[in-house]
């Protein structure tokens, strides 16, 4: 079981790397708050060594998650550039066009469809589902889609999922994304296809994004993914042959973190279930 570092602040590795990938919901903010000391550190690195690029499987444009990284705290220095699964997933809908599309989500996700040419359907009508997670994250769960969706995958509907994540904290609460919602119609013998993390659409933007920013050619070895979600940031870095700095308090908290802060060996253990690696992790981000 080979143990990551365990580095006290990012500034004792920041000279290793020109570009940070940091993920957002669990590292910078937990929905209702931001977290100064993730900030700060983000502030510090992109000062003082190179481009921020925050990555968020949130399934709407980059430009919702802008205001709310505002309306939480989060300071415009604190990042170059905001990356979402919304954006990769656009392209997606967009080769799909007109469609019609099941639209499954709640409303406050519809910024995701805005200028495409696609048609919404029924169930019973359309062509496929795009799902940006359930219509009310906080009463439902995947099993209440059950039904619905063994009808459609009869139909042989792909899914169209605009958020990889299976859960993410709210507060102090873990609610289900569209992901859980995909690994259930998959699960019932349904196509899914996907763009946010771990897959290589969102790190193509994101890549593409931070090159812009510097003065030479990106070099892959001097980038640093930043994450609390195994199967989403983790697996996405190791997917990319990028380095990974795993953050225990996301959700996974109530495994990896005691009254004494990190259980360097319960991260082992959770990365070896998972077969990944991380180069690195801490309780929380800080510089």
């Amino acid at each position: 079981m080979t143990l990551p570092a365990l580095p006290s602040g990012l500034s004792e590795i920041a000279d290793r790397y020109d570009v940070l990938l940091c993920d957002v919901w669990g590292v910078v903010h937990n929905g209702r708050e931001s977290f100064p000391d993730a900030c700060e550190a983000l502030v510090r690195f992109k000062a003082e060594r190179g481009p921020v690029i925050l990555l968020t499987n949130a399934p709407r444009p980059n430009a919702p998650i802008v205001e709310q990284l505002d309306s939480l705290g989060v300071p415009r220095e604190a990042w170059s550039r905001v990356v979402t699964s919304g954006d990769a997933t656009r392209e997606l809908l967009n080769e799909r066009a007109p469609g019609p599309a099941y639209k499954l989500g709640p409303e406050r996700d519809w910024p995701l469809y805005e200028g495409l040419p696609l048609q919404e359907a029924g169930l019973d009508e359309a062509a496929f589902i795009a799902c940006t997670g359930p219509f009310d994250d906080v009463k439902d769960e995947p099993e209440d889609y059950r039904e619905a969706f063994l009808g459609a995958v009869a139909r042989g509907l792909e899914f169209i999922c605009a958020n990889p994540d299976i859960v993410v904290m709210r507060g102090d609460t873990l609610i289900y994304c569209a992901g859980a919602l995909a690994q259930l119609y998959e699960s019932l013998g349904g196509k899914v296809l996907m763009a946010g993390k771990p897959y290589p659409a969102i790190y193509d933007l994101a890549l593409a994004e931070a090159a812009s920013r510097l003065p030479a050619t990106l070099d892959r070895t001097r980038v640093l993914c930043v994450g609390d979600g195994l199967p989403t940031d983790i697996r996405g870095a190791n997917a990319q042959n990028l380095d990974a700095l795993f953050i225990a308090r996301g959700i996974h908290a109530a495994e990896a973190v005691g009254a004494g802060g990190l259980k360097p060996d319960v991260v082992a253990d959770l990365l070896r279930q998972e077969g990944l690696h991380a180069r690195f992790a801490m309780t929380d981000l800080v510089w």
